[in-house]
C-alpha cells in the first residue's frame, strides 16, 4: 500500500467505494451544502448513544443534529428499543393484516394531540403530508395546493423542478408565510381550486400564534382545509406539538420524527369526517403495519407524557440559547440566535453571500473539528440525554470558533 493510500481515513476509503455503487455518494450529504472545507464533517457514523455519535474513524461528537430532530430522548434509548425489540420478536411484517399495536397507538395519539379524532399510521414525513393532500383533494373536490416550508420530497412538494411534470407543479404553489394579503388573494382568485393550505408552523424563527391561526382562518374562509406539517415541532415543542403550544387547531396534522425517537414512523391525525375519506382511495404500504416502530412510538410518547423529559429539553435549550446570545452580542447584528429552545439555531447575517459562506465554512470547520455536530443551514436540536455539561462544552467550543472569525 502506498504512503498516500495508507494516509486515507476510513471515511475516505468508504467514500471511494461508494462512488460507483451508491447514488447518494455522487452528492454531498446536505449537511455539507456549499462548503469546500466539508472534509471536517463526518460522512459515516459507526454508532450513536445518548447525546453522542461516533464516526467510522472513532471521532466522538456531541450531536445537535439528532437525525434532523427525531431523537428526542437520546440515541439508543433502552426503554424505547426494548419495547420495539419485544414487538418484533413476534414477527415484523404483518401485511396484508394489521398489528393490534396500531389501535393502542391511535388511542394514545388521539388522547395527546389537540383535535385528533382519527389517525392514519404511515412511515415517513413525506408519506403523511402526501396523504393529507390526497385526502384534502377528495374531501373538497379540488386539486390545487398552497404550501410553505419543507413538506417532503414527493412531486407536489419538492422545490427542484427536474423530473416533476409541469401539470403537477401547476397544481402546487408556494406562498409567503408572512403575507396574509397575498395568501387571501391566491385563495380568493383561485377559482375554487385550492384544496388545502399546508404549512409548517414555523421554520427557524418563532411565530405569533395569532398569525398561524389567521392562516387557518383565511384557508377555511375560502373553502380550503388547513393542514399543519408538524414533523419537526411534534412531540418536541410540546407533547401535542405546535397545536398544543400555540393553541392552534388544524383540520389535519402530520406528525413523525420525535414521535418514535428515531424509529421510522409517522401519522396523519385530524378530523374524522376528513380521514374517513380514506375509504375512497388507497394509501397503502407493506410496512405501515410494522409493529416495532409502533411499539417504539408508544414507548416514546408515554415517556414524554409521564416524565419531565420535555421540561429538561426546554431548560437546556434556554441555557444554550442564552449562552449563545451572550457570545454573539459581541458581533452586533452579524449573528442572530433564533428559534425555540428545543430547536434553536444561530444565523450568520451578511448581505454578501460569498462573505457569509466563507464565515460559515470557517466557523463550522472549527466546531466540527472540536467535536460538535451542528448543521450549518438547519435547526439544531436538543434531547433529554443532553446534559448541562454538554451545553457548556458546546458553548466553549462555539466561543473559540467565533473568536477566530
Amino acid at each position: 500500500m502506498s504512503a498516500t493510500a495508507s494516509a486515507l481515513t476510513i471515511t475516505d476509503r468508504m467514500t471511494e467505494r461508494a462512488r460507483s455503487v451508491d447514488a447518494r455518494a455522487a452528492t454531498r450529504p446536505d449537511i455539507l451544502p456549499q462548503y469546500d472545507g466539508y472534509a471536517q464533517y463526518p460522512r459515516y457514523l459507526q454508532r450513536a448513544k445518548g447525546a453522542y455519535v461516533w464516526d467510522v474513524d472513532g471521532n466522538r461528537y456531541i450531536d445537535f443534529c439528532l437525525g434532523y430532530g427525531p431523537v428526542i430522548l437520546g440515541h439508543g434509548d433502552e426503554r424505547v428499543n426494548g419495547r420495539a425489540a419485544a414487538a418484533t420478536a413476534n414477527g415484523g411484517c404483518f401485511a396484508p393484516l394489521w398489528s393490534p399495536l396500531q389501535i393502542e397507538l391511535a388511542e394514545l395519539l388521539t388522547s395527546v394531540i389537540p383535535g385528533a379524532e382519527m389517525c392514519l399510521m404511515l412511515k415517513t414525513g413525506s408519506d403523511a403530508t402526501s396523504a393529507a393532500v390526497r385526502l384534502a383533494r377528495i374531501y373538497t373536490g379540488r386539486s390545487a395546493v398552497l404550501r410553505w416550508g419543507y413538506n417532503g420530497w414527493h412531486d407536489w412538494s419538492v422545490e427542484q423542478a427536474a423530473g416533476v411534470p409541469t401539470s403537477v407543479r401547476e397544481n402546487s404553489r408556494a406562498f409567503d408565510f408572512n403575507d396574509l394579503d397575498v395568501l387571501e388573494s391566491l385563495l380568493s382568485h383561485g377559482n375554487d381550486k385550492v384544496a388545502c393550505v399546508i404549512t409548517m408552523p414555523f421554520w427557524d424563527d418563532q411565530v405569533e400564534a395569532s398569525h398561524l391561526s389567521s392562516i387557518g382562518e383565511v384557508a377555511r374562509r375560502n373553502g380550503a382545509l388547513f393542514v399543519l406539517d408538524e414533523m419537526r415541532s411534534g412531540f418536541r415543542v410540546a407533547l401535542g406539538g405546535a397545536q398544543q403550544y400555540l393553541h392552534v387547531q388544524a383540520d389535519l396534522a402530520a406528525y413523525g420524527k420525535a414521535m418514535g425517537n428515531g424509529h421510522p414512523i409517522s401519522a396523519l391525525v385530524g378530523r374524522r369526517d376528513i380521514l374517513s375519506k380514506l375509504s375512497d382511495t388507497k394509501v397503502s404500504s407493506t410496512y405501515f403495519a410494522e409493529p416495532g416502530s409502533m411499539a417504539a412510538a408508544i414507548a416514546t410518547i408515554e415517556i414524554l407524557r409521564d416524565t419531565d423529559a420535555l421540561d429538561h429539553v426546554w431548560r437546556l435549550g434556554e441555557v444554550f440559547q442564552n449562552g449563545l446570545k451572550t457570545l454573539t452580542s459581541r458581533f452586533g447584528s452579524a449573528i442572530e440566535v433564533v428559534g425555540y429552545p428545543p430547536m434553536p439555531f444561530m444565523r450568520f447575517q451578511s448581505e454578501d453571500a460569498t462573505t457569509r459562506f466563507a464565515v460559515e465554512q470557517h466557523f463550522y470547520s472549527k466546531t466540527t473539528a472540536a467535536g460538535l455536530l451542528l448543521h450549518p443551514n438547519h435547526q439544531w436540536f436538543l434531547s433529554a440525554a443532553h446534559t448541562t455539561g454538554d451545553i457548556y462544552q458546546a458553548l466553549e467550543v462555539i466561543e473559540l470558533a467565533l473568536e477566530t472569525l
